[in-house]
């Protein structure tokens, strides 16, 4: 009784101090707040159906008009999702597995590189610099199909075929990652580590407990932006891994209604599945949403 009394007081309070600020507001400010109100609805709608589309049943799923809010939730998709490879010699928490050792490989992977690429592009002048932030910057634009067979020509020359590294290494350089970190590595003044030099710090001194620590909103953001690439890549699988027992869940997904006689079958698991591909995209988000709002806010700030 005594929390819920103090969660009462708490919303009470701040339900007074939410009136005594619209009540200070004028047309255009309440007309902004309606108008940014009703897009954040808006906005939220893919994930409700997202949600309510895997709680549907199969019946439900095939209603025409269709629906958007479920009307009888079940949980029969996901136990359908559990019960789809009991036939074969793989569960899908090996699929699972996979995916969540590939991603913690490749979103620190991609992060480390990330920082190790971008502070020599923006605190050592070397000659050929601005070329080279120039090519990463044009390999943003290349598409991922055209580096297809080059990309298995190498993996195969390594011999990684059928490997976690399989996983990791075609995906570990993340060009978004270092144009925004290097961006923020820009404006840490060249003073400060002018100082620290003096003071006996060595380069990796100068990054781990200066540079880090300022550009850490950028880290969070370059740590979702892996994390979403690792966590949803399916190429690799279907590329790089002939043994079923290496592949990853993504790629499971979509091989659940492919090559089948008809669009009805394992809709109900597939919807299940792609709930479950996306709430760790949405957790880790939610985690560190505050961080992005800063790097959107000081990316052009020098």
């Amino acid at each position: 009784m005594a929390v819920l009394n103090k969660m009462r007081q708490s919303m009470a309070r701040s339900w007074s101090l939410y009136r005594s600020d619209f009540r200070s507001m004028d047309k255009t400010q309440i007309f902004l707040l309606l108008l940014l109100t009703l897009l954040a609805v808006f906005m939220l709608l893919p994930l409700v159906f997202i949600f309510n589309h895997a709680f549907k049943p199969l019946h439900e799923l095939f209603l025409f008009p269709p629906t958007f809010f479920v009307r009888q939730p079940t949980l029969q998709n996901f136990t359908d999702l559990l019960q789809a490879t009991q036939d074969t010699f793989l569960p899908v928490t090996r699929f699972i597995f996979n995916s969540i050792v590939v991603t913690l490989l490749s979103t620190v992977g991609m992060v480390i590189l990330g920082a190790l690429c971008a502070y020599p592009l923006a605190k050592h002048p070397f000659p050929g610099r601005k070329i080279v932030f120039g090519v990463i910057l044009l390999s943003i634009m290349i598409s991922v199909e055209t580096m297809g067979i080059p990309r298995y020509i190498v993996v195969k020359s390594l011999g990684i075929m059928n490997t976690y590294w399989g996983h990791v290494l075609p995906i570990l350089a993340l060009p978004v990652g270092v144009f925004l970190l290097k961006q923020f590595m820009d404006q840490v003044p060249d003073e400060l580590l002018e100082a620290a030099k003096l003071d006996g710090a060595t380069e990796w001194q100068l990054l781990v407990r200066i540079i880090l620590p300022i550009v850490t909103p950028a880290m969070a953001t370059i740590t979702i932006l892996s994390f979403q690439t690792a966590w949803s890549n399916s190429e690799t699988s279907a590329l790089f891994m002939q043994d079923d027992a290496m592949k990853t869940l993504p790629f499971y997904v979509e091989s659940l209604t492919s090559n089948l006689a008809n669009t009805v079958a394992r809709q109900g698991v597939a919807a299940a599945a792609s709930l479950i591909i996306f709430m760790p995209n949405l957790i880790i988000f939610l985690l560190s949403q505050r961080k992005v709002i800063q790097t959107m806010a000081h990316s052009g700030i020098k």
